[in-house]
């Protein structure tokens, strides 16, 4: 944009190779920073690479469905001189717990583990601390945490009688810490987290699927049935990420990203965040570019990110800033100290006259330096603006793949039945004298004959098939890192506490 007109011949864009060096859509409420996020969504699919979004308010759906001509996308594509044409996306709904339409996402409570935990439940430093203590009481008894159930029950034995020995050796678990930590966690049972977590657990590989014409598959979190509950949603988003960066490999830089991460609503992830909770972030978000992973927060106003993070955000798209009150007033000048030094605007006043759907842009070159700052008119999405109907995005939920693997909760043994099972009394030392003696475990066996022939070898190629093909689906690998996750005593936990599988 030059003197408030658009010359299409000036394109500005973002290298592939870069986005991995992070990003932040920023900009007050109805400036356009949803529908950026869409835009840049469909390009990367186009381009091959997987994504993971936020859906808060539900209306991103419509990136399954293509775009619907109209006097605002004619009137956009003649500004910017874009070959326009209606587009779908390959997009996978996933939903926490099944709350809302999605494919529904749980986690163990080992998985998630203490560190994020706290975050959800608002604890102190000192409660977060005891509740760390739990987990490694529970990582070494053997004790799976699977559920809200099972970290209660290990709670409450800690703190009984019988219970409190076993703990004493690692500094002990103060009564009123321990009735903190169970108030908020039946707290958090009441506002949904008893379906979020628990099993079949997700695995992040699903996140990271092409279609068979190359394009990237869409994983979009429908989050709008849970936006009443922040603290849950933003750390489940964090919980995601923190999946991927331990599961994924080093690869250093890349020609483009393995995936891509948007972070919708990114102040409520730091929000009241402990100091430790916000050094493993800063951490995540500078470690995971070597592994192919790009990050990008949306936000209102970069302030709402800490500066550690921030620091790591090269590529920056900011929309329009209100200044209502002194405190937007400052946030603005904060926000105008953290671009490049123009000589072409004042950045003051650009960022309180962009119009829906400008945005002052710079991302890194090529060669990873910041671009000089350009005020900027996006093209168009290519995909619906508007919602999905909620019956057809259930139906299509239902059909997809994943949801014979993710679709039905399991509930086995854990925590919960194996404490249970020290409390319960002991079985009667003999059968009372009135119950019938129990038959011989070893009958005697008529002879039936010479043993029948065995079938040819020419079975065995489709018996081996069928168990290739169970042993290799993803309900397979699902069940088999949730039984190494409870038969392993010796846990390994990463940069969040969350379990460091083993494969």
């Amino acid at each position: 944009m030059h003197g408030g007109a658009a010359h299409p011949g000036a394109q500005v864009r973002v290298p592939l190779s870069m986005l991995n060096r992070h990003g932040l859509i920023a900009g007050a409420t109805g400036t356009g920073k949803t529908r950026t996020l869409q835009l840049m969504t469909e390009q990367l699919s186009a381009a091959g690479v997987p994504v993971v979004l936020a859906d808060i308010k539900g209306d991103l759906s419509g990136l399954a469905r293509p775009g619907t001509p109209g006097d605002r996308i004619t009137a956009r594509v003649q500004q910017t001189g874009d070959d326009w044409t209606a587009t779908a996306y390959p997009v996978e709904f996933l939903a926490l717990g099944g709350l809302g339409p999605g494919v529904p996402v749980r986690a163990t409570i080992t998985d998630f583990g203490p560190v994020l935990l706290s975050k959800v439940l608002g604890l102190n430093p000192t409660q977060e601390s005891s509740l760390g203590l739990i987990f490694h009481y529970a990582d070494d008894a053997g004790l799976p945490l699977l559920d809200l159930r099972d970290l209660r029950s290990v709670v409450s034995w800690l703190i009984s009688d019988a219970g409190r020995p076993e703990l004493k050796a690692l500094g002990g678990l103060s009564p009123a810490t321990a009735g903190v930590i169970l108030r908020e966690l039946i707290g958090l049972e009441d506002l949904g987290g008893d379906v979020f977590f628990g099993e079949p657990e997700w695995d992040p590989a699903d996140m990271m699927r092409t279609t068979a014409d190359g394009r990237g598959v869409i994983t979009a979190v429908e989050l709008a049935a849970v936006q009443d509950r922040p603290a849950l949603f933003s750390t489940f988003l964090m919980w995601l990420l923190a999946e991927l960066f331990e599961e994924l490999p080093e690869v250093g830089d890349l020609d483009q990203p393995k995936l891509v991460f948007f972070f919708d609503e990114a102040h409520l992830l730091f929000t009241g965040a402990s100091k430790a909770f916000l050094e493993s972030v800063t951490q995540t978000v500078r470690l995971i570019r070597s592994k192919g992973v790009g990050i990008v927060f949306v936000t209102q106003t970069p302030t709402d990110v800490p500066s550690a993070v921030l620091g790591q955000l090269g590529n920056r798209v900011q929309h329009a800033l209100r200044t209502f009150t002194p405190q937007d007033a400052k946030a603005l000048r904060a926000t105008v100290s953290t671009f490049p030094k123009s000589s072409d605007y004042d950045l003051e006043e650009l960022l309180t006259s962009l119009g829906t759907g400008e945005a002052a842009v710079t991302v890194l070159s090529e060669r990873g330096s910041p671009t000089p700052v350009a005020w900027t008119l996006l093209r168009a999405p290519r995909s619906l603006m508007t919602p999905v109907d909620p019956a057809v995005l259930t139906a299509e939920v239902t059909a997809s793949p994943l949801w014979a693997t993710y679709g039905q909760p399991v509930d086995r043994d854990s925590a919960h039945e194996r404490l249970a099972a020290r409390l319960a009394p002991p079985p009667s030392a003999s059968p009372p004298a009135d119950e019938p003696a129990l038959p011989s475990p070893w009958p005697e066996i008529p002879d039936a004959g010479p043993a029948p022939r065995r079938r040819g070898r020419a079975h065995q190629p489709a018996e081996q098939d069928v168990l290739s093909t169970v042993l290799g689906s993803s309900a397979f690998r699902s069940f088999a890192r949730s039984a190494a996750s409870a038969l392993g005593r010796e846990i390994t936990r990463g940069i969040f506490g969350t379990r460091r599988r083993r494969r």
